[in-house]
């Protein structure tokens, strides 16, 4: 594993949406899904909108790596869940990025109740 560039996490945080892909067992990656995301000082957070059974997220969880493109930048990835000392940080970044939205959306990936569904997600090498 590696850290994020400057520049790679600043294109990738200011991008309005991230496409995740999870590699299945054989090494092969998954169709892309499109998502919100948050960079919170030097990490990149991705959240279930729709709670741990969904689709998207099961998966990144279950394979721990994946490919992530967002901001022109495309990267091989580790999922790991998010710690939770920074549940209140990834919220006020999800409310500060996408407020505009309105309540509900931002209230689907905010809450008490949403750090088993948070993934900090880090480039490979």
């Amino acid at each position: 594993m590696s850290i994020w560039t400057t520049d790679e996490l600043l294109r990738i945080a200011d991008a309005v949406e991230l496409r995740v892909a999870s590699r299945r067992a054989d090494g092969t990656l998954r169709p892309y899904v499109t998502i919100w995301h948050v960079g919170v000082g030097a990490a990149l957070y991705i959240r279930s909108a729709r709670g741990p059974g969904n689709g998207w997220f099961r998966r990144a969880e279950q394979a721990g790596v994946g490919r992530i493109s967002a901001g022109g930048v495309e990267r091989d990835v580790t999922f790991e869940p998010a710690p939770a000392d920074v549940r209140e940080a990834v919220d006020a970044a999800y409310h500060a990025k996408y407020d505009r939205y309105g309540a509900a959306p931002v209230g689907a990936v905010t809450g008490p109740d949403v750090l088993e569904t948070t993934l900090r997600v880090l480039p490979r090498d």
